[in-house]
């Protein structure tokens, strides 16, 4: 099934689809999705979570916490380095579909929307369940 990307909505989308975890794959071109985090103001303007440089990969040395003699090579770690990251404008113009990250349904069943963006803000968008 693959990497998906996450949507979380302010902006209503309807029962299904607003305030709850969403996937895609449609967001970026050609890739798929890369677990990604996107989420739609109460405006309609689609933002991308950017957590890009909140930590810092460093190497322990012995004596550090998690310091493991048998991993040599293997002896590095994420640090949180205080940086709390940002949200970003995504403006694309495209279709996107999402759906529920979790249902207790039938998967035919599984609530899909369809969102029309256009430079970033949700132009119109419909409940495309069962079609």
């Amino acid at each position: 099934m693959g990497m998906m990307d996450f949507v979380r909505s302010s902006y209503d989308l309807g029962e299904h689809f607003t305030n709850t975890r969403c996937q895609t794959k449609d967001i970026e071109e050609g890739i798929g999705g890369t677990m990604t985090q996107y989420w739609i103001a109460p405006d309609g303007v689609l933002y991308w979570i950017d957590y890009s440089h909140t930590s810092d990969f460093v190497e322990l040395k012995e004596g550090d916490d998690g310091y493991d003699d048998e991993r040599k090579l293997l002896n590095f770690q994420w640090i949180p380095n205080g940086t709390r990251g940002g949200v970003r404008v995504h403006p694309i113009t495209k279709y996107i579909e999402i759906y529920p990250e979790q249902w207790n349904g039938k998967w035919e069943d599984w609530p899909r929307c369809k969102i029309h963006f256009k430079y970033g803000k949700v132009q119109d968008y419909e409940d495309v369940t069962g079609r």
